[in-house]
């Protein structure tokens, strides 16, 4: 009852309302440029083909789909949406820990921001450039993508490639645009929201496709008992709370902060406050990086001829039973490369040794260890630590749907909400865009959307 009562708190802030109104419509503008067809395409024959590789679900075709919002099986010109823009971030925020240049410009305050952020525009025209012109060749060559048809174009050639990458780089740098807009003026990260709305517009397909499983559709019979949607729908509830606690669990380091006058500078007390490391440091990361890393090379190892004997017929074997997301084979590396991922990212972007000098500079300390090197060890330790914990849930929920969808026979446009990216990525923004409008709620004296407690983003408490 409190949250429907925060939600109707938040429309009666003028300044609050307008910022929900602008999110809302710029989101809806972004949806209808992922409908947009791309000129040149035989729809129907794509859909059939897109049909016939989605039969096993959980495939590279699949996984993109979700996160297009189905924009990749319309062949819109919305196809590459936000994703080449966050790539683009992803690769600058990556290449800033080992750049000493790019390092430098962070630490150069708004004007270095600006730069980066220029830089990292420049990198997305280039990316998406290169997908989009992957995109024109491989429709051209149904074959290269798994895909079972004769032909998708129909007029291939030059003209075509050029036509598609103008119109969904065009399209992607519009997105862009919006997202940022949407940061500027509506409520949360603008790149966020609009990946989750692609995610969660998939959600009314699969609540058909369900239908149609458990009580039958337009003149069809059912196919599975609905008992079995009920033991899957406790079960989603009881994921879904599991997720709520991988994004939002922290450890609270606690601190020691010496309390400053403001004339003279002069020491005078201490403080204790604590500093926040969240469990799932990492976030969807992992995930995103893992999936094609497994997808892409299954792909082309398929691609060897079927009749190939001994060390070609056994790689091909290989990538059959690794693009087999039901495979144990698929499985259990997708899992280890996840948790290569988790720590592999914490330790580009988690460094122990800063954060201990600019503690020791503000004449702060954790109680028990020196400032300086053993406070970073000790820091160092505790991140590990909680890199395990929260590698090992991104393990299980990035697992969930492709057991269920290769063990229970359930569609994977089913599957792919009981867990993985998906999931993570709709309570993470989710979580992050109520906290914003809480604190507006709060500030102006309204009910929030708890009664007790706080929302916490993911960012910190």
């Amino acid at each position: 009852m409190s949250m429907f009562k925060g939600f109707s708190n938040a429309f009666k802030i003028k300044e609050l309302r307008k910022k929900i109104l602008i999110t809302l419509g710029l989101v809806a503008v972004c949806r209808l440029v992922s409908l947009i067809p791309t000129p040149g395409v035989d729809w129907h024959a794509l859909q059939e083909a897109l049909r016939n590789a989605s039969s096993e679900g959980g495939n590279i075709v699949d996984w993109l789909n979700v996160f297009t919002g189905g924009a990749l099986e319309q062949c819109a010109i919305g196809t590459l949406s936000i994703w080449p823009y966050i790539s683009a971030q992803i690769v600058i925020q990556l290449l800033s820990s080992v750049i000493p240049s790019l390092e430098k410009l962070k630490k150069e305050g708004e004007s270095g921001r600006q730069q980066i952020a220029q830089i990292t525009r420049y990198l997305t025209i280039a990316i998406c450039v290169v997908q989009s012109w992957s995109i024109a060749t491989g429709l051209m060559h149904p074959a290269s993508l798994g895909l079972h048809t004769d032909q998708i174009v129909t007029n291939p050639g030059i003209g075509f490639q050029l036509m598609t990458v103008i119109g969904m780089t065009s399209a992607a740098l519009f997105v862009m645009w919006v997202a940022d807009q949407i940061t500027t003026f509506g409520i949360g990260n603008g790149g966020s929201l609009i990946i989750m709305i692609n995610i969660a517009s998939r959600l009314p397909k699969a609540i058909v496709s369900a239908w149609e499983r458990y009580f039958g559709l337009g003149g069809m019979q059912a196919t599975k008992n609905p008992v079995e949607l009920l033991i899957l729908l406790a079960f989603g509830f009881a994921v879904v709370m599991f997720t709520v606690l991988l994004v939002q669990g922290v450890r609270k380091v606690p601190i020691h902060a010496t309390r400053r006058s403001m004339a003279g500078g002069n020491s005078y007390g201490m403080q204790q406050t604590y500093m926040p490391l969240r469990v799932n440091y990492t976030g969807v990361m992992p995930i995103i990086f893992a999936q094609p890393l497994l997808q892409i090379p299954a792909m082309l190892l398929r691609k060897i001829p079927s009749e190939s004997t001994g060390f070609l017929g056994a790689l091909r074997s290989f990538g059959n039973s690794l693009g087999d997301p039901g495979s144990a084979l698929h499985l259990t590396i997708y899992a280890v490369v996840i948790m290569f991922f988790a720590f592999f990212w914490v330790a580009t972007q988690f460094n122990a040794v800063d954060i201990s000098e600019n503690l020791k500079k503000d004449g702060s300390y954790v109680p028990g260890y020196r400032p300086g090197r053993a406070t970073a060890e000790y820091l160092d330790a505790v991140m590990t630590r909680l890199t395990l914990i929260g590698g090992t849930g991104l393990m299980v929920l990035a697992l969930l749907p492709q057991v269920i969808s290769g063990w229970m026979a359930v569609p994977w446009v089913i599957a792919s909400f009981f867990g993985g990216t998906s999931l993570l990525i709709i309570v993470g923004v989710a979580l992050d865009t109520l906290r914003i409008m809480e604190s507006h709620l709060l500030v102006r004296k309204y009910d929030g959307f708890l009664r007790h407690g706080s929302l916490r983003g993911r960012a910190g408490a």
